[in-house]
């Protein structure tokens, strides 16, 4: 039975989504971390099902929205849409965006360590809300309501180059030009947990070919590996 005042705590979220509930203890659930129920009450249910489910959920409305509106990319170009869209980074970033934070059920440990703005809670927890929504109204009404989170995200990239996979791509290059395969170092971290940068160098066949930060691992080594694919393509091409 949720309080007078998770009730009044759970309208303002409720509001910030632009959906209502009509089973309140769903919300309440998606914003149940296991921490919490570790310390409170084991009869309680943490939000790691709903996790799971609405990872899926997330996967299908992007995928569905981008098949639609990007009618010649190719199954490729659409998968890397979707792994450019639907990752940590930004699942946490509109997470932040809605301030979910203020409502999430934490133990007190994982309060004490900054757990409310931590991405992968931040992220988990998006996931679980959109779990949530669909198991109280099924997939039309949390189309309606996640697609329009995305769909900016989703443009952007997909008329850009932003989801190609330039660590593939220069693999590729390497390999056959070179005969070698590059190497991914990081160089430096900076910034506070929640909010940390990653430089990375790529080296090839011994010798640092390109630089990049990111706001993780990944996203450096692909700025990494695009600044020296732009260098071994310029280098090829006819002066």
């Amino acid at each position: 039975m949720l309080s007078e005042e998770r009730i009044i705590e759970l309208d303002i979220l409720q509001e910030r989504l632009n959906y209502w509930f009509k089973e309140l203890s769903l919300l309440n659930e998606a914003l149940t971390h296991k921490s919490y129920v570790n310390e409170k009450d084991n009869n309680l249910r943490n939000n790691e099902r709903l996790e799971f489910l609405g990872d899926s959920v997330i996967d299908l409305i992007v995928g569905d929205y981008s098949l639609k509106r990007f009618l010649n990319h190719s199954e490729g170009e659409l998968s890397k849409i979707r792994a450019a869209v639907v990752n940590e980074i930004n699942l946490a970033e509109i997470a932040r965006n809605i301030r979910i934070g203020e409502f999430i059920l934490l133990g007190k440990g994982e309060v004490q360590s900054g757990g409310k703005s931590k991405n992968s809670i931040l992220a988990n927890t998006f996931e679980a809300i959109t779990a949530a929504i669909y198991l109280d109204s099924g997939l039309q009404n949390t189309y309606s309501v996640i697609l329009d989170r995305f769909k900016e995200k989703i443009d952007e990239i997909g008329n850009s180059c932003h989801y190609r996979d330039f660590k593939s791509e220069l693999q590729e290059l390497t390999q056959g030009r070179l005969n070698c395969i590059p190497s991914y170092r990081i160089s430096g971290e900076s910034g506070p947990d929640h909010e940390k940068i990653f430089e990375v160098n790529v080296t090839i066949a011994g010798e640092i070919s390109g630089r990049g930060k990111g706001k993780s691992k990944k996203e450096a080594e692909q700025s990494a590996a695009k600044e020296a694919l732009d260098k071994l393509l310029e280098e090829s091409s006819p002066s």
